[in-house]
């Protein structure tokens, strides 16, 4: 039996291959040159630290401050609101919505549900089918269908993290970490809900996001469990209400199949 043909250079290679070692023989010697004998990905790795830190202080400092300013609001709101009929009555206005915003503690019975990475294998283990590390870690897909399921199931309030959800929360994921309100958590991702325990475990049951993450949790030992609670109480939201990104809808824009734009 004959041997593969490999495919042959082409013309002027060996020059080409020299001009290569030759650069990278420069390149290499100024790098040590640079180092002088350190770990120049050391000191990049050190500096990225270090900035990290210096933004969480300064978003935890922040944090205080705006929460210092929300309590003078609201000293200064009651102190008004005994003064005035107008201001009274638009205190009271909020009250009413004020827990649909989410900006009120609130205690009652729930569930609490944990996703977490599957964990490493001892030397010489194997997992079945094969998985890339993606399939091995939760996604902000698997956090937003639990999400889902809660709300579908009815629930009252919501936390992730210990961080009061609200209308404009977000779930985002970089990398194996969950970026929330400003903050970056690992996982294990805690989620806590309050509503009808029942009701809530069900609609986590029926959710399809749910089950696919089940699948991978059965599949490759991913971290899922739900348990159901007596008595959960969660802080207000303390963040910012306000919409930082909106786009306005026409006035024109339907409200409904039989509506329609303006007639001219």
């Amino acid at each position: 039996m004959s041997e593969p043909t490999r495919p042959r250079p082409a013309p002027g290679w060996r020059l080409l291959a020299a001009v290569v070692f030759v650069a990278a023989g420069a390149l290499f010697a100024t790098s040590a040159h640079a180092a002088r004998g350190t770990d120049l990905r050391a000191g990049r790795r050190g500096r990225l630290a270090d900035l990290v830190q210096e933004e969480q202080r300064l978003v935890s400092e922040r944090a205080a401050a705006a929460a210092r300013l929300q309590a003078e609001v609201a000293s200064q709101t009651t102190t008004a609101a005994r003064r005035s009929t107008r201001v009274a009555d638009a205190a009271r206005a909020g009250d009413v919505l004020a827990g649909a915003a989410g900006v009120l503690p609130v205690t009652g019975p729930g569930v609490r549900v944990s996703l977490d990475d599957a964990p490493r294998l001892a030397r010489g283990e194997e997992r079945p089918g094969n998985p890339t590390p993606d399939d091995l870690v939760v996604h902000q897909q698997d956090v937003q269908a639990v999400v889902n399921g809660l709300w579908a199931g009815g629930a009252e309030a919501m936390t992730i993290m210990g961080k009061r959800v609200v209308a404009t929360t977000s779930v985002q994921c970089v990398g194996n970490t969950l970026f929330l309100q400003d903050e970056v958590y690992s996982p294990p991702f805690l989620i806590e809900a309050i509503g009808d325990p029942t009701r809530l475990r069900a609609a986590l049951a029926a959710e399809p996001g749910v089950e696919l993450f089940r699948q991978a949790v059965a599949a490759w030992g991913l971290g899922y469990d739900v348990r159901s609670h007596g008595a959960l109480t969660f802080p207000a939201y303390d963040g910012p209400i306000g919409l930082t990104h909106a786009t306005p809808r026409p006035s024109w824009a339907p409200c409904a199949p039989a509506c329609g734009p303006p007639e001219s």
